[in-house]
């Protein structure tokens, strides 16, 4: 259920993100590639302010979809309706939220509510559900009473999640809970080979491979600013970045062994709610907050070496950029960073969890800078193809198959 607003509408008003005001929807910036335009309901755990890679995606496809000339609207726990970067107009339809306990800096829906008056009033020809979880639970059954195909992204390891943060019923649960949400579904798509046969394995199907778009201006080899890496490395050390949500997740403490290494200078970006623990532990290291646009696309670039210990990833968008901008990467040796870095080649695997392990590894690099430069000249090799609008326009294909099969008589 909306906050009062949504329900009082005329049917000819377009929701805004504030509910009860509306904003005219601008011409399409392009025409829509195979046929004439969707109205897509895209539907989003997390959305604005709060910075994370489902929220990256979201903005990048609904961007997208406004391009080829077809029309979104976000359906999310935050945000407010605002101008994509393409010029168009999204309207954001906000529903209640909450907290969650130990991480206050996030909204999420809250676990009740019947969203089929809203997507009805809506009226969306697909519903593309963005990590799909409480939201989109009801988004998918909301759609299946409307008759409203749905497609599901799987981006989240919730399971994973669960384990880590000790949630009632553990991984068990949260995999019976994400069967209940993509078997609602029409069609659930996996960011990487790993997810994909994870996904299978536990009974969740169909599932078609989608992986991630990457900003190959933003990231690029060229943004390498010397005097910023001076300033970060003043002694001339090995400079080893990582860009993430700094939570247990992420498993950044075991980085602790490697910003002690004489001769390497360890860079953390990103913010959570484990910044001032992991900063007490590492008082070495930079940590420079959470950054965007042409500045994070200069830090990364500075960097010799990319680490990212975490071992639930189910695809590392950061590990992306970090290769599309030329850095090699050394990653856990699980999830979706296998389709990203080859071993020996553009980055290395790191197996196991011992960080002494992957401190050594770093120290063999700093020690090896041939290596290191072979793999940076491979480093954007395997994403180069990448981009946002190759990615965008496959998920147009697939949200256009499920529209044209919810049409056929």
């Amino acid at each position: 259920m909306l906050r009062e607003g949504l329900d009082a509408a005329p049917a000819d008003v377009v929701v805004a993100g504030h509910l009860g005001t509306a904003r005219p929807a601008p011409a399409a910036a392009a025409p829509p590639s195979g046929g004439v335009g969707m109205r897509v309901a895209v539907v989003a755990e997390t959305f604005l302010p709060a910075v994370n890679g489902v929220v990256n995606s979201v903005l990048r496809l609904v961007d997208h979809l406004a391009v080829r000339g077809h029309d979104p609207v976000v359906v999310a726990p935050s945000g407010a309706g605002y101008e994509s970067r393409c010029g168009a107009w999204v309207d954001v339809a906000t529903v209640p939220s909450m907290r969650l306990p130990g991480y206050r800096q996030l909204s999420v829906a809250r676990p009740a509510g019947d969203l089929t008056r809203v997507l009805g009033r809506l009226a969306p020809d697909v519903v593309h559900l963005a990590s799909p979880a409480v939201l989109g639970l009801a988004a998918a059954r909301a759609a299946r009473t409307l008759g409203v195909p749905s497609i599901a992204v799987f981006q989240t390891d919730l399971a994973a999640y669960a384990e880590h943060y000790r949630l009632p019923g553990g991984p068990a649960a949260a995999w019976r809970y994400l069967r209940a949400v993509h078997e609602t579904a029409a069609l659930t798509l996996a960011p990487s080979t790993t997810t994909q046969a994870m996904l299978a394995r536990h009974g969740i199907g169909p599932v078609t491979l989608w992986p991630r778009g990457v900003d190959l201006d933003q990231f690029a080899p060229e943004h390498r600013d010397p005097a910023l890496h001076h300033r970060l490395a003043p002694g001339g050390e090995l400079l080893v970045g990582v860009v993430a949500r700094l939570a247990v997740e992420k498993r950044l403490a075991l980085l602790a062994p490697l910003s002690e290494l004489p001769g390497v200078r360890l860079v953390v970006v990103g913010d959570g709610p484990q910044r001032r623990q992991l900063a007490r532990r590492m008082p070495r290291a930079h940590f420079l907050g959470q950054l965007g646009g042409a500045e994070l696309g200069a830090v990364v670039a500075s960097l010799d070496l990319f680490v990212h210990p975490g071992a639930d990833e189910t695809f590392c968008q950061a590990v992306q950029e970090a290769l599309a901008a030329g850095v090699p990467a050394v990653v856990a040796a699980s999830g979706g960073p296998l389709d990203l870095v080859r071993h020996g080649q553009n980055g290395w695997l790191w197996a196991g969890d011992d960080p002494h392990l992957l401190a050594a590894m770093v120290a063999g690099l700093r020690d090896d800078p041939v290596a290191l430069g072979t793999a940076a000249d491979r480093a954007r090799l395997p994403v180069e193809e990448r981009t946002w609008g190759r990615i965008g326009d496959e998920l147009i294909g697939h949200l256009q198959r499920l529209r044209a099969h919810r049409s056929a008589p």
